[in-house]
């Protein structure tokens, strides 16, 4: 499949939602005493917050995914109406809508995440998303759906709904911790001619080995059709079956908190390449998302 051109058609964004208490770290954390941070409650989730970031950028996107009936649940919800995103978000009776702990401290992150509802979106919800969007022209799914195995057959089932719709796709994959514990050859499996890949270079590592990053690019395109290997301040490669492979630099900016900062670069990243961009001018548009997410604090746009 190729991109679509002349203007961008709906995303569907599959996967989590949650809600991210943000501590930026005033110091190197004391274990076993006290650190001082700067702390804060907003949304969340790799997949709400790269629907969030393609809504500011203008492009229809509806979000799939489930929250508890909870309070969280109907905030998450409600903020990402307020935004632009179309929420395809399935309420799940007694479940708590998940929740991330971030320690962030300049450009490094460490999670704490207990994924509550977004374990239990099942495959009958994406199904249903799928059938009530005839205008969707591309499906954006987490990895982290996919590296769960109680949310997996959902994940699964996204992106072959989205086959079978001619739909193009792109998979992130979302985490080294848990890639690694569901192993290589699955995943590498799982995401199988995806029209694209987004991997962060520690991704990259336990996908493809510790090669260098035009390598791993060029190792991984045996398996999706298109990888972008995101390296954080050295930028980020552009690699695809017609061997090309385009570098971008990333921007030089003032690091505030580094959450959200992939999926800012993901729909960037989208944005443009799905309405005709040549893979430069999408690696540009993405860094320059990326490096807005870094100089706020949260990982949604500001408003």
């Amino acid at each position: 499949m190729n991109a679509r051109h002349g203007g961008t058609g709906r995303v569907l964004v599959v996967g989590d939602v949650v809600t991210d208490v943000v501590a930026v770290l005033a110091g190197p954390l004391a274990p076993g005493s006290d650190t001082s941070a700067a702390i804060r409650s907003t949304g969340g989730g790799q997949a709400a917050n790269t629907a969030s970031w393609l809504a500011a950028q203008g492009v229809p996107v509806t979000l799939v995914g489930a929250v508890g009936d909870d309070v969280a649940g109907n905030d998450r919800v409600a903020e990402l109406a307020a935004v632009g995103v179309d929420c395809a978000v399935e309420r799940v009776a007694g479940a708590a809508t998940g929740t991330v702990i971030v320690l962030a401290a300049g450009d490094e992150r460490t999670m704490v995440t207990e994924r509550g509802a977004n374990v239990r979106l099942s495959p009958g919800h994406v199904e249903a998303a799928l059938a009530g969007t005839p205008d969707a022209t591309h499906l954006h799914l987490s990895g982290y759906t996919l590296l769960d195995a109680q949310s997996r057959p959902a994940g699964l089932r996204a992106l072959a709904g989205a086959r079978e719709r001619g739909l193009t796709t792109s998979v992130d994959a979302a985490s080294a911790a848990p890639l690694r514990a569901a192993g290589t050859a699955a995943f590498l499996e799982w995401v199988r001619e995806v029209d694209l890949l987004l991997v962060n270079v520690d991704e990259a590592t336990v996908l493809a080995g510790g090669l260098e990053p035009a390598a791993q690019g060029r190792a991984l395109v045996a398996t999706a059709r298109r990888v972008v290997v995101k390296r954080g301040s050295a930028g980020a490669i552009w690699v695809d079956r017609d061997a090309a492979i385009i570098t971008s630099p990333a921007h030089r900016v003032t690091v505030r908190d580094v959450t959200g900062a992939g999926d800012a670069f993901a729909a960037g990243l989208l944005a443009a390449w799905l309405s005709g961009a040549t893979p430069a001018a999408a690696l540009a548009r993405a860094a320059d998302l990326g490096a807005a997410a870094v100089t706020q604090v949260g990982a949604r746009p500001a408003r």
